[in-house]
């Protein structure tokens, strides 16, 4: 039995053991003994991960801005809450943003828009006229000092 089919064993018993044999070989070297099918079946995984996580960060910039500049009936009582969850949004952003997930972010925006639009139409009982376009640039939603 190969060091290849042992790994493909390892994965279905213990994922953790099997990733850690998995850096070890590619630390080493040793590209003819990984479990290729496994590999990317994470690597794809990680990747869709990551992508899922910085929309769904953005999505909620969005909503709370949106909130903030817009439902001025409850800004008064919710104004210094949003603010803060538009900190807490932009600061996770950053710890997770490349490049390569800031131009997928940039190409998504306008869907990550429309979700955000639908949430904040029924969250203020569609009571609100928000813009049915996004009023905002990726850098401004980006832009830990940027408020409507």
């Amino acid at each position: 039995m190969t060091v290849a089919t042992n790994l493909k064993q390892l994965y279905e018993i213990d994922d953790y053991l099997w990733l850690l044999e998995t850096i070890d070989l590619l630390k080493h070297q040793q590209f003819n003994e990984l479990d290729l099918e496994n590999l990317i079946e994470e690597l794809e995984s990680l990747a869709r991960n990551d992508k899922a996580t910085v929309k769904s960060l953005l999505e909620q910039v969005i909503r709370h801005l949106l909130l903030l500049q817009y439902w001025t009936v409850e800004s008064e009582n919710n104004a210094h809450h949003w603010r803060g969850k538009i900190r807490t949004f932009r600061n996770q952003l950053e710890d997770r943003l490349t490049t390569n997930l800031s131009n997928y972010l940039n190409n998504e925006k306008l869907k990550i828009y429309e979700r955000a639009f639908k949430y904040v139409r029924e969250k203020t009982n569609y009571k609100v006229n928000f813009p049915t376009d996004c009023p905002y640039t990726l850098k401004q939603l980006l832009d830990e000092n940027y408020l409507p």
